[in-house]
């Protein structure tokens, strides 16, 4: 070999191991990140919160419109009271965990999980109570169309609807107003007969039930969306939603199934409804006494209805729809949706009827509230804290503290807190009259005021409760720094779900209205209870002096 062929094999092994070394460095760059990007989609599909499904991969998806912003999830807050909600087959029937807890043991898997993550179709379970007798259903890459529900756009305000009439406001759902992508070869996901066994028709147009029925079955290539929700969301309907006791009950079934399906934040919201905005009170002088009937009461309105005069007081905001805000992530109406929209994961929660806050109305729910902590200790099925887990949930939202004590109360004197009833129509879409609870209630509170500015043994503040003229926030704030809540029956009192430990209740109940809803939320949730029955709706001022003055000494006073 000569000095030439020499050079050459040596200027050719040099590029070659240039050219390796080169390679080496490019794949050695690249390859690892690529690994990294598969762990983390792998992660996240295996670290699902309890209950909350997997991730679905998802095909390039159909949109006609750009994609929405992702908006950020409200994480849970810290509360004293909270247990798990863990799923357990063996919650025993009829106990207070399967009332107010999670007693959802019956789980029907229509469109499973497994197969969804196989194939990045549509996933769809119920969840059923035979206790509340109902479900909660959720599902994955659900479909909703606006169009298909007929009923008004909702959210409007009060005045701009005026007239309009209630059943316009309840949706009704045409078959595909719901859709799921599977090939499955039926058009509809489920039958009447499997709709009777897990969403029985518990009232009338039941319409968790009615959009279950309404979903059909469509392939891939018909699986088309406007926009995208990628945020879990609940889908609520609302029936008394101006009543607050009503709204109540709404809020405590969202509250249960976000806990229930194991949502890792607060989920964000859809009112498939089309009611216009109301304050949680409507606020009634009658100048005149004949009222037949009215439908959306308008705040700084003057209403006609034959000669018959009505002013309604003016609301500084609506507060059910601001407490909705501040306990969930956001609020949407269906009808705002301008076209067909697709939800990652969807679910459909529970009327506010089918809530034990108002099945024990009419049924005995044999239970009793105290705290977490003893809960833990010496569990029985007879005992709960779950009210007042949702208490200070309610607090928690509006950012006030949820571990304050009756000790703390007493620093600055006890407050007394006079929940005022100003007279009004409770469901303003019935015929009916003005209903006064306590004829003589301004009587009964100058003379409560008389009371507490002479008591000498410590200092007893009484606050006049006008909270329908108060945001929101204050009356929350109104009811947890108070040693004693007061008031004729009425919506007013549910805010005694949001009381601290160790208040004490004083209903004074006519002899029209004995019903037992504040003494039920009072006993779920641990709170001492007292009532003064009246004989008609006069109350002697003396007498309910006499009960405080009581109720002020065990205290301390």
């Amino acid at each position: 070999m000569n000095k030439a062929e020499l050079i050459f094999i040596k200027i050719f092994l040099a590029l070659f191991a240039l050219n390796s070394l080169s390679l080496y460095g490019y794949f050695s760059s690249s390859h690892p990140n690529h690994h990294h990007h598969h762990l983390a989609i792998n992660h996240r599909n295996t670290t699902a919160a309890e209950g909350f499904p997997k991730k679905i991969p998802h095909r390039k998806p159909h949109l006609s419109n750009p994609p929405r912003p992702i908006i950020p999830s409200k994480p849970w807050p810290t509360i004293p009271s909270y247990l798990p909600w863990s799923f357990s087959p063996t919650v025993a029937l009829n106990s207070c965990e399967a009332y107010f807890g999670n007693g959802f043991t019956k789980i029907s898997n229509i469109l499973p999980v497994k197969a969804a993550l196989r194939s990045g179709s549509s996933w769809f379970r119920c969840r059923y109570s035979e206790t509340l007798r109902t479900s909660i259903c959720e599902g994955g890459k659900i479909r909703m169309d606006p169009g298909k529900i007929k009923m008004s756009g909702g959210g409007e305000k009060l005045e701009d609807v005026i007239g309009r009439s209630e059943g316009k406001e309840l949706p009704e759902f045409e078959d595909g107003a719901f859709v799921v992508e599977s090939r499955l070869k039926r058009r509809k996901l489920v039958g009447y007969k499997f709709l009777h066994k897990i969403l029985p028709e518990n009232v009338t147009r039941h319409p968790i039930r009615e959009s279950v029925r309404s979903i059909v079955i469509v392939g891939q290539n018909d699986f088309d969306c406007q926009e995208w929700v990628e945020e879990p969301t609940l889908l609520v309907t609302r029936f008394e939603y101006a009543n607050l006791y009503h709204t109540v009950t709404d809020w405590y079934s969202a509250y249960m199934s976000s806990r229930v399906t194991g949502l890792p934040n607060r989920p964000h919201l859809v009112f498939v409804d089309g009611h216009c905005k109301r304050s949680s009170f409507s606020l009634v002088s009658i100048f005149r006494t004949s009222l037949l009937s009215l439908n959306c009461l308008s705040s700084n309105a003057l209403l006609s209805y034959n000669a018959d005069l009505l002013f309604l007081a003016e609301h500084f905001q609506t507060q059910l729809e601001e407490t909705w805000k501040a306990l969930f992530s956001s609020l949407r109406f269906a009808k705002n949706f301008t076209g067909p929209v697709c939800f990652r994961h969807a679910i459909f929660s529970p009327l506010g009827y089918e809530t034990p806050l108002f099945r024990g109305l009419s049924e005995e729910i044999n239970c009793r509230g105290v705290s977490a902590h003893d809960l833990q200790q010496n569990p029985d099925i007879h005992k709960t804290a779950r009210v007042s887990e949702f208490g200070e949930m309610i607090r928690a939202a509006f950012g006030f503290p949820v571990n304050r004590h009756h000790a703390g109360k007493a620093a600055s004197g006890h407050n007394v807190l006079f929940v005022r009833r100003e007279d009004y129509l409770a469901h303003p879409r019935h015929e009916g009259k003005v209903e006064s609870r306590l004829t003589n209630e301004q009587h009964v509170f100058d003379s409560l005021q008389s009371w507490a500015s002479d008591h000498l043994k410590c200092k007893v503040n009484l606050i006049n409760g006008l909270l329908a003229h108060m945001p929101m926030k204050e009356q929350i704030r109104a009811i947890q720094d108070a040693s004693v809540i007061i008031g004729a029956h009425g919506a007013g009192l549910t805010h005694i779900v949001s009381a601290t430990p160790n208040t004490v209740i004083l209903e004074i109940i006519g002899s029209e209205f004995k019903r037992p809803h504040f003494r039920l939320i009072a006993q779920w949730k641990g709170l001492e209870y007292h009532a003064i029955y009246l004989y008609g709706s006069y109350a002697n001022p003396r007498a309910v002096i006499l009960r405080l003055n009581k109720i002020i000494k065990s205290l301390g006073c």
